[in-house]
């Protein structure tokens, strides 16, 4: 760890998550980072399968089940009752609210149980923002007169992963410039997730996802369709699970049928991405928003060059021409398009992948991301 002063007396610091595995996979290091550098950690979140994981790694854990997708009003209040009364009993010094559910009702909750500190990180907009349908349409004025509110506290924080994130929220007038801090993505752990030679055998397209119609995973089977369609030799797979608790989620149905068609391999949830790079020849990811999505880390760090989209987060990862290729959303044919470039050459895959390499260890390992964001802990509590 690098060096920030460490005169922290008993800080407590609570994160709030609405998913274990999300827990685990995204903010498990910053959580153990913070413990070494003096904090008492706890998370409230959806227990599923990883609550053994995070109690064994020393991080307390306080379970509390909630519905991404809840809508019935008595429930959704008894929920952020029950959250305000965890908050009173534990008394954090700082919570750390993990995306716009856990962020709008940990801020009332914090508001209630008047804790000092509220950190606020958006892992993108996501639904919100990116999305045409009536729901969306309907919720977001609500959404956003919320958090001009709740984000603009004394001794509020909120973490957004991408310039145009900051410039959208800023411009509207959602948030204060002051609160707002840029800290991109949640940062790659570079000694796990290595440059591996390509493998041998059949090149392999993986996109690794939740799998929702907003990540592009539609474009990327008509892509795939096109491309076997021209006689390309290639293996497309989808690592990752609908979610059914996202308005997008594509159902098991569709992925099983899509599987049977043969036009692309459904591999299901991996948690072990660090293999599935290693086995990969590119990475896909034609979402329509992201805040800097962490598979699109691992595989620059991994050495895979890398098809997405020229949108918000996407384009923090990607520099078009240098470690991948930047597509326009939903189009299908600019993703097929690219994908041929990458798999016509071997070259073409190895030059990207060390440029994608480098860009990695110069911003994105996890001891930078870990750094700002105990750096933002600390100048906030002083």
């Amino acid at each position: 760890m690098g060096k920030i002063e460490n005169n922290l007396q008993h800080l407590k610091l609570l994160f709030f998550v609405t998913e274990d595995w999300y827990f685990c996979s995204h903010r498990l290091p910053l959580a153990l980072a913070a413990k070494e550098f003096g904090y008492e950690v706890s998370v409230v979140t959806n227990v599923n399968c990883h609550g053994e994981a995070i109690k064994r790694s020393g991080i307390k854990l306080i379970p509390l089940e909630l519905s991404r997708r809840g809508i019935n009003p008595l429930r959704e209040l008894l929920l952020i009752y029950r959250l305000a009364l965890i908050y009173r009993k534990e008394q954090p010094t700082i919570a750390h609210h993990v995306a716009l559910k856990p962020i709008l009702y940990g801020s009332i909750a914090s508001w209630v149980a008047k804790v000092p500190f509220k950190v606020n990180a958006m892992a993108g907009l996501g639904f919100l923002f990116s999305s045409k349908t009536l729901k969306a349409r309907a919720i977001r004025p609500f959404i956003l007169f919320f958090f001009r509110f709740l984000l603009n506290l004394k001794g509020s924080r909120v973490i957004l992963q991408n310039p145009d994130d900051v410039d959208l929220l800023s411009t509207s007038g959602v948030l204060e410039r002051e609160r707002i801090v840029l800290i991109r993505g949640s940062g790659v752990d570079i000694e796990e997730f290595k440059v591996q030679p390509e493998p041998s055998g059949d090149l392999i397209v993986v996109l690794a996802s939740r799998l929702l119609w907003d990540k592009g995973v539609g474009e990327f089977v008509e892509a795939a369709r096109q491309l076997k369609q021209q006689g390309v030799c290639a293996r497309f797979v989808l690592v990752g699970e609908g979610d059914p608790e996202n308005p997008t989620a594509i159902s098991r149905d569709q992925l099983r049928a899509w599987h049977e068609e043969g036009v692309v391999e459904w591999w299901g949830r991996r948690d072990d991405m660090a293999t599935v790079l290693a086995k990969t020849h590119i990475v896909c990811l034609p979402s329509y928003r992201e805040g800097l999505p962490k598979v699109l880390l691992e595989a620059a760090a991994c050495g895979r060059p890398i098809v997405t989209t020229d949108t918000p987060g996407c384009r923090e990862i990607v520099h078009d021409d240098l470690n991948g290729f930047l597509v326009p959303i939903r189009d299908a044919n600019a993703v097929a398009a690219a994908l041929k470039k990458l798999l016509a050459s071997s070259k073409l895959r190895q030059t990207m992948g060390m440029h994608g390499r480098e860009l990695v260890e110069r911003e994105f390992t996890l001891e930078k991301v870990n750094l700002q964001t105990l750096a933002l802990y600390e100048k906030l509590i002083k």
